[in-house]
């Protein structure tokens, strides 16, 4: 989402959603979006309270039903706003931890489900290495990967250490 908007020159701010998240804090951010017209990308919303879902269900339909009604101005939580049509709000979730509530229906309904894999560093350092103009560049990318491959199985496996995406681009840099 963050690099859709970054592409798009829009505004996207991103939240990381913990379960001490209230539906006060939830609307505060909704009102700043539908006004300004930015993006809210809630990382991990799945960790909020299912009684604060509920909630949030409700303020999010009705951001969504004055963009599809075409408003200029709308009431959000007793407040008079503007509404920038081009708003979004967007949400993550790993439903498999521990800790994580299942999304309510009325909201299930709200968002557009997208699935997300893991990609190929060998593929994404191989085409870096031709852009950089490397004579042989699947062998490099090959040889990359497999090293950071190995030394995040060997080596120490603390939280700080990363031997995934960030460390293939920051060689690759």
């Amino acid at each position: 989402v963050k690099d859709l908007a970054k592409a798009l020159a829009k505004q996207c701010v991103v939240f990381n959603c913990s379960d001490g998240l209230d539906y006060l804090a939830m609307a505060k951010f909704f009102k700043g979006v539908a006004s300004s017209g930015a993006w809210a990308c809630f990382d991990e919303f799945n960790r909020i309270q299912l009684e604060v879902l509920s909630v949030v269900a409700q303020q999010v339909l009705s951001i969504q039903q004055a963009q599809n009604e075409r408003k200029k101005r709308f009431t959000f939580s007793g407040t008079d706003l503007p509404l920038r049509a081009n708003c979004g709000v967007f949400i993550t979730m790993n439903p498999g931890y521990a800790g994580r509530a299942e999304l309510p229906d009325n909201l299930k309904a709200l968002f557009r489900p997208c699935a997300m894999m893991v990609p190929s560093y060998a593929m994404i350092a191989e085409i870096s290495f031709y852009s950089y103009g490397f004579k042989d560049p699947r062998t490099c990318a090959e040889k990359l990967v497999g090293c950071l491959r190995l030394a995040s199985e060997q080596l120490s496996s603390q939280d700080h250490y990363d031997y995934g995406m960030r460390a293939v681009m920051a060689v690759l840099r």
